[in-house]
């Protein structure tokens, strides 16, 4: 199976709204390692690393968020994966 890492960036309506709890729940429930963080311009930043399609679903995942977020664009990019990260994080 073949692993990927992606650093994903959201905006939208996507902070005080359950955004980084849902992309843990998320991430978790697919095994995936990585964080998740709101950054100062409002938008959240994601990096996740795990089987390539379980990625792909996280970052489907992303474009929708919890049922009080409001996506309004995602970018992702494949970047390198790190070998030794375990679990996945909320960064504050």
């Amino acid at each position: 199976m073949t692993e990927k890492r992606v650093h994903i960036i959201v905006r939208g309506l996507v902070q005080g709204v359950g955004f980084r709890m849902f992309v843990h729940r998320e991430a978790a429930a697919r095994s995936l390692s990585g964080w998740t963080r709101n950054l100062p311009d409002g938008t959240v930043e994601i990096e996740a690393q795990g089987t390539a399609g379980l990625v792909e679903e996280l970052v489907r995942q992303s474009q929708t968020g919890p049922s009080r977020s409001r996506v309004s664009s995602i970018a992702v990019r494949e970047i390198t994966i790190d070998s030794k990260e375990d679990g996945f994080d909320i960064r504050y």
